[in-house]
């Protein structure tokens, strides 16, 4: 069974951490970020569903990628690959895109740190957040990423099962 176990935000050391148990192995649980298809099966909330148009998993490569609202408005995207330790761990910068890909000056990024461990039954994933700023973090948190997470978190047992 796929559960946010845990998705807690930390003024002080300007961090949000969400936490899950998956029904799966940590390779298993790799392919959920190394796949764009299934990546974009749980990366937006089921309200903003997300298509990924570049992604690799290389230090250094950027992935791109937008979510789709339910009125048909897209929020573009983009991650900076920075470390990647299959099966165990990935990190990255992620922000906002205008239309043309480029970043969003004047939006919040963020450096996520994702790692897998061995779980009883199967595997711990960990989503660290690290924000610039408490006004960056605190904006993104009022957008609503901490229950957004949450919610895309939510869309990983359907994925896991097939």
């Amino acid at each position: 069974m796929t559960f946010a176990i845990d998705a807690t935000h930390d003024t002080e050391n300007l961090t949000m951490t969400v936490v899950a148990q998956l029904d799966a192995t940590p390779e298993r649980v790799w392919q959920l970020w190394a796949d764009p298809r299934q990546l974009e099966r749980w990366w937006g909330p089921p309200t903003y569903p997300a298509t990924f148009t570049q992604h690799d998993l290389v230090v250094g490569s950027t992935t791109a990628y937008h979510m789709t609202s339910p009125e048909g408005d897209t929020v573009p995207g983009w991650w900076v690959i920075t470390a990647v330790d299959e099966p165990r761990s990935l990190e990255l910068r992620d922000g906002f895109a205008e239309g043309d890909g480029t970043p969003d000056e004047t939006m919040p990024i963020t450096s996520m740190r994702m790692t897998l461990e061995p779980a009883e039954g199967g595997t711990r994933m960990t989503l660290v957040s690290h924000f610039d700023s408490l006004e960056g973090m605190e904006k993104l948190i009022a957008m609503g990423m901490k229950e957004g997470m949450t919610l895309a978190m939510g869309q990983i047992e359907a994925i896991l099962a097939n």
